[in-house]
């Protein structure tokens, strides 16, 4: 049997029972350091050029990440030339600190040094592998022996770093495959790491808690932080930071249950790019904090140039529904959730606090327009239609007239078979309701009060051959509606009808919408005009008209069967 759980082995959790992290809450932002340009760029099929990873490296400092790891010099060449041109050329702000990684291995850690010369503030990141099927699988050594390279390192680290006195050094351990790790052993290194570095006399040291594999929930992961920022000597001396990955698709849940469990960093890449199934996804996480009305500490205000940029240097597309950064996450196409979001941005005034259905932030605020929020197919309701009219052409329809027209959209978007963009939208309104017959336009209107009501005359038509009505009725609707009625000998009984004024001053136009029984079928129609008498008589006439002239036309039509036989 090819698919068979028996083979694999559940993780062990962390034995802890005074556990105080699920009781914090994040008030501030780690500190980030964006790994793309190693760790991001050594997990690409193609790995970036000289061109992309600089317009990575730009993009990163615009963000505001004041901690870059840019590669690996010692490893490559092609990383040692960027190492040294950052440097050269001057590009490196003086706020940022650069970061590269390093084997524990004395060779490749002189090297290292050599690319770094003259960089303002660098960190050195030295890692080992410590977990158990690494020292007895892959290496074959003890404990005893593997913690040995850890601080052959570290000394080696140390040593090279008095050769280049004007650069501002910070040392980063990583017990790389940490979340396979025994913890007292994990401990254990890092303590001995740290007696060689002794950041109690100040030398800046950051340890780095790689979940290199990612094995277990998150709340595992973050008791084996809390466990470790519990045990290690020096705590308050050190920055503890994590690298999570994706594994397991929780790499975001994890980093931050970290922090909650006393981690002061995070490592991780823009929209997750990495070994396997990703790493961190740093706008995943920057965003979370940021709508809970945190200072991420980064600006993501651009979305679209960062999805462009990343996109561009890593040639991989950014999911339509990628958190915060697709295409699609902050549209709706369920008419629940359209007339959800119209209502909510209807209410709210500029200034309150962010309260939206289905938003959980401001698109506005990552450059998106509500253009992208609803957008209209087959699963859209009267909600999303009346919002596209009213954001994309200011008309405002009454409920009676979103459920009609949306039905008559929906009927649209199944005979296609996909989405329905806003300019068809108004197009199929201005072809049901809008258009006006020659016969049946508004050339003018007189109406009259007296005691006993409005008299109306009212002239319809066209120039050459306009008719005119007269009745009379308490308003001016039901005076109009009397002379309809003497006119064309129909029964007619006004159901509902609305009026709008689009846009502000007194040039702005009105919407006048009418819902009508003639002779006991329902007809609707609306109108735009100058003013929203003219609009309500102009829409009653193109209601009225569409059984009138249907009348008509079954009567030419019977008599032209009469006279052909």
């Amino acid at each position: 049997m090819a698919f068979d759980h028996r083979k694999y082995v559940a993780f062990t959790p962390v034995a802890k029972t005074n556990r105080r992290w699920p009781d914090k809450v994040i008030t501030t932002a780690p500190r980030f350091c964006a790994v793309d340009l190693r760790d991001g760029n050594q997990a690409l099929v193609k790995p970036m050029s000289v061109a992309q990873k600089q317009r990575m490296f730009d993009l990163l400092v615009k963000l505001g990440f004041k901690e870059i790891e840019i590669g690996f010099p010692a490893a490559s060449q092609p990383d040692f030339d960027f190492c040294r041109k950052l440097i050269e050329e001057g590009r490196i702000p003086e706020d940022v600190h650069i970061q590269v990684l390093t084997q524990a291995r004395p060779e490749l850690i002189e090297r290292t040094y050599e690319a770094l010369k003259g960089a303002r503030k660098a960190i050195v990141h030295v890692y080992n592998s410590t977990s158990t099927v690494q020292r007895e699988q892959v290496f074959g050594m003890d404990r005893a022996g593997v913690k040995d390279i850890a601080v052959n390192g570290a000394r080696i680290v140390k040593a090279n770093a008095a050769k280049y006195p004007d650069t501002e050094w910070t040392f980063q351990y990583s017990p790389e495959s940490f979340t396979g790790t025994e913890l007292d052993y994990a401990a254990e290194v890092i303590d001995a790491v740290n007696e060689v570095w002794r950041p109690d006399q100040g030398q800046p040291v950051v340890i780095n808690l790689p979940a290199t594999v990612e094995m277990a929930t998150p709340n595992v992961f973050a008791d084996q932080i809390e466990w470790i920022c519990d045990h290690v000597r020096y705590r308050d001396h050190i920055s503890i930071s994590v690298h999570t990955h994706n594994d397991r698709g929780c790499g975001v849940a994890a980093a931050e249950l970290a922090v909650m469990a006393g981690a002061d960093r995070v490592e991780g890449t823009l929209m997750g790019n990495g070994e396997r199934t990703g790493n961190m996804d740093l706008v995943t996480m920057a965003m979370n904090l940021y709508s809970q009305g945190i200072d991420p500490t980064v600006d993501l205000s651009g979305m679209a140039e960062i999805t462009d940029v990343v996109e561009a240097c890593t040639e991989i597309s950014t999911h339509p529904r990628h958190p915060y950064a697709g295409e699609l996450v902050f549209t709706a196409f369920s008419g629940s959730h359209q007339d959800a979001i119209r209502k909510c941005l209807a209410r709210r005034k500029e200034g309150e606090s962010w309260h939206v259905a289905y938003l959980p932030i401001d698109p506005r605020d990552l450059g998106r327009r509500y253009e992208e929020v609803v957008r209209i197919n087959s699963q859209s309701g009267k909600g999303g239609v009346a919002y596209v009219l009213e954001r994309d052409y200011n008309i405002s329809l009454p409920r009676w007239l979103q459920i009609e027209f949306s039905k008559m959209v929906q009927r649209e978007a199944e005979t296609n078979g996909g989405e329905i963009d806003s300019l068809t939208i108004h197009k199929l309104f201005e072809e049901r309701y809008l258009t006006v017959a020659k016969a049946w336009e508004l050339r003018s209107y007189d109406l009259h009060r007296d005691d006993e009501g409005v008299n109306a005359v009212v002239r319809i038509g066209a120039e050459d051959s306009p008719v005119t009505l007269k009745g009379h009725g308490l308003g001016a609707v039901e005076a109009v509606s009397a002379a309809l009625e003497s006119e064309y000998g129909v029964t007619l009984a006004v159901e509902a009808y609305d009026e709008f004024a689009l846009g502000e001053g007194t040039n702005a136009n009105a919407l006048a919408c009418i819902r009508v029984t003639v002779d006991g079928q329902h007809c609707s129609a609306a109108a735009l005009a100058e003013d929203t008498t003219s609009a309500t008589l102009q829409a009653l006439f193109s209601a009225v008209s569409q059984v009138v002239d249907r009348d008509r036309q079954q009567v030419s039509s019977e008599e032209s069967v009469e006279a052909n036989a």
